[in-house]
């Protein structure tokens, strides 16, 4: 789906950007796609939320691990948008109210 993610971008208020806690293969894909995501004008102060999901796993990352593995205080340091990190399990709802917390606030404070 990455390729068409940039005809999105002109309407996006908040980006929520999912990656899947319990895969270390897909780590390094992942934060390639959001380092690509980032440097697009049009999302250049658009909040972000990068949401480690899949938390139920008995395989998963810690959050220490995915920000070693995403070297996301770089990612973070480099970005032009605030980045803001949550673990979450959408099977289990874990994380869900957080979520919905930050969106509102990220929201309102675009308006």
């Amino acid at each position: 789906m990455g390729p068409i993610w940039p005809s999105y971008y002109s309407e996006c208020s908040a980006l929520l950007f999912v990656v899947d806690a319990s895969n270390p293969a897909q780590v390094s894909s992942s934060c390639i796609q959001l380092l690509s995501v980032l440097s697009a004008e049009p999302l250049a102060s658009v909040p972000v939320l990068v949401l480690f999901n899949k938390i139920d796993l008995p395989c998963y990352m810690s959050l220490v691990e995915m920000k070693s593995l995403f070297r996301l205080q770089d990612v973070v340091s480099c970005a032009s948008q605030p980045i803001s990190l949550l673990e979450s399990s959408a099977r289990l709802g874990t994380g869900l109210a957080q979520v919905l917390q930050w969106l509102r606030s990220a929201l309102r404070e675009r308006c």
